[in-house]
């Protein structure tokens, strides 16, 4: 059978996921981690007597998606497990594979497994891509044991994922690489003489491998990508030497790019931090996660729009000016536009953080509205009604009504709602002392 004409390479060197030492590959190919040993970071679920290691020395994989940030080593992590595993291996990109294409490996991995007795293990790259229905075409197999699926995803698989498929999945979480991680990547490239540098003489410091390290968040693609810019447009020295210099570095990385979607995790869990900094006070935090949003292109709309309700919610009338500041930015923001408008995002934002705090409004609120969905619903006292349309009076409407304003102080004590209890407590911080004090004086306890 054609379609099964390889069936006795065990395992299929057509299948696996790229390796190659040849030198038309880019250096963050051919460096790409064959052993665990050689594999750097993700030590939480890699580490020694981990889950994910032990599952993979043992070769006794079930359906895994590994989740994370570009060049943190999943599509390695693939190659490492079709270099070690028994099984038959199997890979697609789901950005240019389709139904036939998925059934076709579900094909031959059901022919293996009935004629070899060899399970298969099929990676699909970037399997966010793949629609409902795609996804769909993979449960049967997966949940019969057909296939062991190994799925690579940038996005958070709770919401780019079937969840039958992650309910029949182990998830793991890869996390960015850190600086010491990214360099020590680089130093195995520099050195390598199979695979890397190691036949050139390149002369580079800490300082310029720092550099890379930090300006490529966590990714050694990006890491082994400037690495190699620099190295290959570098001219030698009359002595055969490339010097790798700090200013090398800085042209091969040219802009650092700050991985950040707009509308999944990394943005949600950016702004989250970005608003308790704000809650807590802390602007030097605050003033960072704004400008990782901003850096990363974040529409200065959302931003206003978190700092506004954050006024409200967590300063209140502790000092109301906050809210009229962030509304005056919202229209400053619109008329200056970008990129003078993180400068009015900036004041509103150390305004914020070192306001006096209060929730007690909000929490006025969230009360009364509990009441309402707990409690018999107040009906309004006759007093208060509306006595101002025909019929009115005839209802006694309005009657027994004080006007405050013919009273001192402009006050009188009258009933306003049947039901006891307090809503708003407000705070002895800011201007809430004030409202505190009002209380006190009006007999509201």
């Amino acid at each position: 059978m054609d379609l099964f004409a390889n069936e006795h390479q065990t395992p299929q060197k057509a299948d696996r996921v790229e390796n190659d030492s040849s030198s038309h590959f880019p250096l963050a190919v051919r460096m790409r981690s064959r052993t665990l040993d050689e594999f750097s970071g993700q030590e939480h679920i890699l580490g020694e007597g981990k889950l994910l290691r032990r599952t993979i020395v043992a070769d006794r994989l079930t359906s895994l998606i590994l989740y994370g940030p570009p060049g943190t080593g999943k599509t390695t992590l693939a190659s490492i497990i079709s270099n070690l595993t028994g099984a038959k291996f199997k890979s697609l990109n789901a950005v240019t594979a389709n139904v036939q294409d998925i059934r076709k490996m579900i094909e031959e991995a059901k022919f293996f497994s009935e004629n070899q007795n060899k399970r298969t293990i099929l990676f699909i790259d970037e399997i966010h891509r793949f629609n409902k229905a795609q996804q769909d075409v993979l449960m049967p197999d997966v949940e019969n044991g057909n296939i062991i699926l190994i799925g690579a995803t940038t996005h958070n698989p709770s919401f780019s994922i079937n969840g039958p498929l992650l309910s029949r999945s182990l998830i793991f979480e890869l996390r960015p690489l850190n600086d010491d991680e990214l360099i020590n990547i680089m130093k195995r490239a520099i050195a390598d003489k199979e695979r890397g540098f190691g036949q050139l003489k390149i002369t580079i410091d800490h300082v310029a491998l720092t550099h890379i390290a930090k300006s490529s968040a966590g990714d050694a693609r990006r890491a082994l990508n400037a690495l190699e810019v620099g190295v290959l447009t570098t001219e030698q020295g009359k002595d055969g030497v490339i010097l790798f210099t700090r200013a090398v570095a800085e042209e091969s990385c040219q802009r650092k790019v700050v991985y950040y979607d707009h509308d999944e995790d990394y943005h949600y869990d950016t702004s989250s931090a970005f608003i308790k900094s704000i809650r807590g006070s802390d602007p030097d935090a605050a003033i960072y996660w704004l400008a990782k949003m901003l850096y990363a292109g974040e529409d200065p709309r959302f931003i206003i729009r978190r700092l506004l309700i954050l006024a409200s919610e967590d300063i209140g009338n502790a000092d109301p000016q906050a809210l009229v500041l962030a509304s005056s930015a919202l229209n400053a923001i619109e008329f200056v536009g970008m990129p003078e408008a993180r400068i009015i995002l900036a004041q509103v934002v150390t305004y914020e953080a070192l306001a006096p705090k209060s929730n007690a409004s909000y929490m006025a609120l969230e009360e009364a509205t509990s009441d309402l969905t707990k409690e018999t619903v107040e009906e309004v006292p006759n007093h208060l009604r509306d006595k101002s349309y025909s019929g009115a009076k005839r209802m006694g409407h309005g009657e027994g009504y004080e006007y405050v304003h013919k009273h001192p102080d402009h006050y009188i004590k009258q009933e306003y709602i049947k039901k006891k209890g307090r809503y708003y407590k407000p705070t002895a911080f800011g201007y809430e002392k004030v409202h505190q004090e009002q209380l006190k004086k009006l007999g509201i306890e």
